[in-house]
């Protein structure tokens, strides 16, 4: 790698590798639930999501207990543009490993979510996650912050973070990549941002579309690790709108964030959805 592509490289290894400390101390569960119900109960409250909104789908998260980071660090946009090697070996693994997310549905708290969208407490959904079972469960106006594992593109100039599963140098080697059939590229990609590429501009408006008709900022499930998602949090307190978390550990919102709810996603959007009328 050059200077200026390897530096990027550093840089998203520090994304990768950030590690997301206790900054604010938890709320009394009653009193962050009930100042998140109060929030919700005003209506059109953007929801941002992360990998905990997925765990009970059976897909890992990064940071959590038993986040894929505890076993394999994911492979950088850098990494995947400029070493064939690298990009050979993330396709054979995701082979094998995407049939995990082939499985996948929509689970429980995806479908709360929706049900919050239908009651106008959410007046639409951002998420980090690549899976697409906000859609699949019923949510509209999604912003799929990183892109979707479903599409494939040719794009060379632009290039599932990592694959789920480690394979030997020999079933690395045995697997025979098949290029784009329309133009026989090889330099194919899933369209979704990697660790060091920049999200795409059009969907950095429709996040912008739906900031500038929210009256708050619901995070949930996401430790905001990553400054994509972070921002959200950064311009909801530049606008003065209140800004609530929940999450099973710490998140690097918590100092801003006026509610903070250390808890289990599923259980807890059950509790909302129940102090809300039927849809």
């Amino acid at each position: 790698m050059d200077l200026p592509i390897a530096n990027a490289h550093r840089a998203a290894i520090r994304s990768i590798e950030r590690v997301v400390a206790e900054t604010a101390p938890p709320q009394d569960p009653v009193v962050a639930r009930d100042g998140i119900a109060a929030l919700l109960a005003r209506g059109s409250v953007l929801a941002l999501t992360g990998a905990g909104m997925s765990t009970d789908s059976g897909i890992p998260d990064y940071r959590g207990p038993r986040g894929s980071l505890l076993s394999h660090r994911p492979m950088t946009y850098q990494e995947f543009k400029h070493d064939p090697a690298a990009r050979h070996r993330y396709w054979a693994r995701s082979f094998v490993g995407w049939r995990r997310m082939a499985v996948a549905e929509p689970n429980e708290g995806h479908l709360l979510v929706a049900a919050l969208q239908r009651t106008g407490a959410l007046n639409g959904v951002v998420t980090q996650n690549v899976d697409g079972l906000h859609r699949r469960a019923g949510s509209r106006d999604v912003v799929a912050l990183h892109g979707d594992l479903e599409r494939i593109v040719v794009d060379p100039d632009a290039v599932n973070p990592d694959g789920d599963v480690t394979l030997s140098g020999e079933q690395i080697a045995d697997f025979s990549m098949v290029g784009c059939l329309s133009c026989g590229s090889p330099e194919l990609k899933p369209d979704v941002v990697y660790f060091g590429e920049n999200v795409p501009a059009e969907r950095k408006e429709a996040v912008r579309r739906l900031e500038s008709t929210s009256t708050g900022l619901l995070v949930i499930g996401s430790s905001l690790a990553v400054m994509s998602g972070y921002k959200l949090v950064l311009n909801a307190v530049a606008n003065g709108r209140q800004v609530a978390i929940i999450n099973g550990g710490p998140s690097r919102g918590d100092a801003k964030a006026t509610w903070r709810w250390r808890t289990r996603v599923t259980p807890a959007l059950r509790e909302l959805a129940g102090t809300r009328p039927a849809a």
